[in-house]
């Protein structure tokens, strides 16, 4: 199962990723100025997962990307892919464990491991 992991940008607004049952992400959210923000947007995105919509792209280096829309508005964008399988993979994991993925907030304390 995929998970969802909040944390704070450099410039102090929110992200979250979804990241695969092997911990590679897989999507990056817009940013967020509050974390509640962020935290609706995850809800409302695993309640709605069958609105929402993959455009696919190529990028002028090669790579594979995709954008999430929900309800027609960009969601997120997909981290890059070398072949479009690995790309379909991607959608497919998200499909299957969005719904039902958990979320993890990292946004308090820069610090997890203290001496």
């Amino acid at each position: 199962m995929g998970t969802f992991v909040i944390t704070k940008r450099f410039n102090d607004e929110y992200k979250f990723v979804f990241a695969s049952r092997k911990g590679k992400t897989i999507f990056t959210s817009l940013s967020y100025e509050l974390k509640f923000e962020g935290e609706e947007a995850i809800e409302k995105f695993k309640a709605n997962i069958d609105l929402v919509t993959f455009l696919k792209f190529k990028s002028p280096k090669g790579k594979f990307y995709f954008k999430l829309l929900l309800d027609g508005v960009h969601f997120a964008t997909s981290r890059k892919y070398t072949t479009e399988l690995r790309l379909q993979k991607g959608i497919d994991e998200i499909v299957k464990y969005a719904g039902q993925s958990d979320v993890l907030d990292f946004s308090v304390n820069d610090v997890v491991f203290s001496d």
